[in-house]
């Protein structure tokens, strides 16, 4: 099985989710307090890519922002075309299929 590697681009992550709560009105203080942190340190964190919320606070941010966790992260690569060559692979040495 060949090795499937996706990177978490945090820098741009942290600008997407920037762009998602200004799109839905929401501030870094809206945040902060629907998360239940005492300072609005953490979520500064995440918008200029410092750091990443843990899955918890993914799933928080998700419900908020009315998204999936997935769309809230940028990732590099492209998982479905890497997903698509894999199961090709798999599907041509089960059935012993030639492939390119």
């Amino acid at each position: 099985m060949d090795q499937i590697c996706i990177q978490i681009q945090m820098e741009q992550t942290g600008k997407h989710i920037r762009k998602l709560l200004m799109d839905n009105g929401y501030s870094v203080r809206d945040i902060q307090h629907a998360m239940g942190f005492s300072s609005p340190q953490a979520v500064y964190k995440w918008l200029s890519g410092q750091s990443l919320p843990s899955v918890d606070n993914l799933v928080v941010l998700s419900k908020i922002l009315h998204t999936s966790i997935d769309n809230l992260l940028v990732v590099d690569g492209d998982f479905c075309l890497l997903r698509v060559k894999f199961l090709m692979t798999e599907f041509a040495s089960r059935y012993q299929i030639c492939h390119t």
